[in-house]
């Protein structure tokens, strides 16, 4: 039996008070990093290939099916506004962005549409292709995965179960052996939680090394709201010595980033 739908360690869930379950939930969380610290040596491997084809006009794309889809669609859309990167990690999930709040019935049973779905992007063999599946064997993702396979891209797995299909198809298999769900099969819990830390870690470390980092700040973050003005006028401060708040802020609106206007400032 897969791991992801094995019997809860906690029997009479419907018995237990409210305290006593957040404590259960929150014992069972907690073994969460420790299963995803295995899958490391995976994820640098996964990462270091997408550094290489980031700047050959490569691509990461996130595929998945219900809250796995989800998980990826968060992710991809978080990378423009922190790192100022946009259409660099995309994320598709089965059923379409309707399926973001609503399920599509059967969605993920159809192997050929994954594939089908990657094709609106003009794939190319410098694209790196990240399966994201709890179970291991949504046909959405692992047709997706055989085809992105064949034809050239980089593919990853991310999984709860080992020896599961998905793990069969991707060259680079991230498996998170999480243990039974607190509630028997729902792996939007534990399984969900170890798909989104390893979902930070790969676009993080990508972003970082390929240069969106300078020392521990977010240089290259959209002015989306006050808090980020705010945020990369202290940086502007930082990096530059300057002790006026809205001359760093003025510097900072007129270039639009925080890296254009140190570097304006610094080479003046």
């Amino acid at each position: 039996m897969k791991t992801t739908e094995q019997a809860s360690r906690y029997a009479h869930l419907d018995q237990m008070g409210t305290r006593d379950l957040l404590e259960a939930i929150n014992a069972e969380d907690r073994k969460v990093p420790l299963a995803v610290a295995e899958t490391i040596p995976a994820i640098t491997q996964l990462v270091d290939g997408i550094v290489e084809r980031i700047p050959h006009g490569g691509r990461v794309f996130y595929i998945g099916a219900g809250t796995s889809g989800r998980l990826g669609i968060v992710d991809a859309s978080e990378i423009p506004p922190t790192y100022g990167v946009d259409d660099t990690f995309i994320g598709i999930m089965a059923g379409g962005d309707g399926a973001i709040r609503h399920a599509v019935e059967g969605a993920e049973d159809r192997e050929d549409q994954g594939w089908k779905d990657l094709q609106a992007f003009d794939i190319n063999a410098h694209d790196t292709l990240v399966g994201i599946t709890a179970s291991g064997g949504a046909p959405y993702v692992v047709g997706a995965l055989q085809e992105a396979r064949r034809n050239g891209l980089l593919t990853g797995a991310i999984t709860n179960n080992a020896e599961s299909p998905v793990t069969q198809v991707a060259e680079i298999s991230m498996v998170a052996n999480v243990g039974p769900e607190f509630v028997t099969g729902s792996t939007r819990m534990k399984s969900g939680t170890s798909a989104k830390l390893i979902l930070n870690m790969i676009s993080t470390a990508a972003m970082i090394r390929l240069g969106h980092v300078q020392g521990n700040k977010m240089v290259d973050m959209q002015l989306t709201n006050q808090k980020l003005v705010d945020r990369g006028t202290r940086m502007i401060m930082e990096g530059t010595g300057i002790k006026d708040y809205e001359k760093a802020k003025a510097l900072l609106l007129k270039y639009g980033q925080v890296r254009a206007a140190i570097d304006a400032y610094l080479n003046r």
